[in-house]
């Protein structure tokens, strides 16, 4: 029997974007269901998956009370899959910047692997497309920063394309990860590591959205930057 595989989207407005991604992201292979995770979307993002998800039975949605972030939203639909048979459990972003058409080579990868991260740099190359270059050093030195200050040896480890096995999910407490914005990947991937699960890299192009607004913001990078030596101090002392 085909591994079944569950595609989880987080999102916050995002109206222009996910009634053409939800098609794009199903044709990719007959055996991935898709789950929304929607905060409340003023746009009414939610009722557009409602509509779609009503005549389609690989399509899902989880309605949240508002904004509630980025990390919550993917904790709320690990859960999810976890209580159900779900094998393969996908983070993607709601807005393009992630290629559906990656989708099955991810699929490929992770039959060697348990978790399989899309990367924006590996090598020394940098696949970014339409980011100022404000942004893309900011990125950039994150993960240098991340790599060197918790010793994870991953080129992209704030990436958001990545692909679980469940027994990964199952491995971590989820209801101690407590990081919210770009940390929370870094957190996660940590974590992963840390349990000794195998993790590839493969390379992807990232092109920024071309619809709706991007969600980064001080805050965010505030707490990346003191999640690290969090991690650090939490594999010191044997919490994760």
């Amino acid at each position: 029997m085909a591994e079944r595989v569950l595609v989880i989207v987080p999102t916050y407005n995002e109206k222009d974007n996910i009634a053409r991604l939800i098609p794009a992201v199903l044709s990719q292979d007959v055996n991935i269901d898709v789950l929304v995770v929607d905060d409340g979307s003023p746009d009414e993002t939610g009722a557009i998956v409602d509509a779609i998800a009503a005549s389609d039975p690989r399509v899902h949605c989880l309605h949240r009370a508002g904004k509630m972030g980025l990390g919550t939203a993917y904790l709320a639909g690990f859960k999810w899959a976890l209580e159900r048979d779900y094998a393969i459990i996908f983070e993607m972003d709601a807005d393009f910047s992630h290629a559906p058409e990656m989708i099955p080579i991810f699929l490929d990868s992770v039959k060697d692997a348990d978790l399989v991260i899309g990367s924006r740099y590996q090598n020394g190359q940098v696949n970014v497309v339409n980011w100022p270059m404000s942004r893309l050093f900011l990125s950039y030195s994150a993960n240098i920063y991340a790599r060197r200050v918790t010793g994870l040896r991953i080129f992209d480890a704030t990436g958001g394309f990545k692909c679980f096995r469940r027994k990964v999910l199952e491995a971590i407490d989820l209801s101690s990860v407590k990081s919210n914005g770009y940390a929370f990947q870094i957190e996660m991937t940590f974590r992963a590591w840390k349990k000794g699960f195998r993790i590839v890299e493969i390379p992807i192009v990232f092109t920024d959205r071309t619809e709706g607004s991007s969600k980064m913001s001080k805050r965010i990078v505030r707490e990346a930057v003191l999640m690290v030596w969090r991690l650090r101090w939490w594999s010191i002392t044997g919490r994760v």
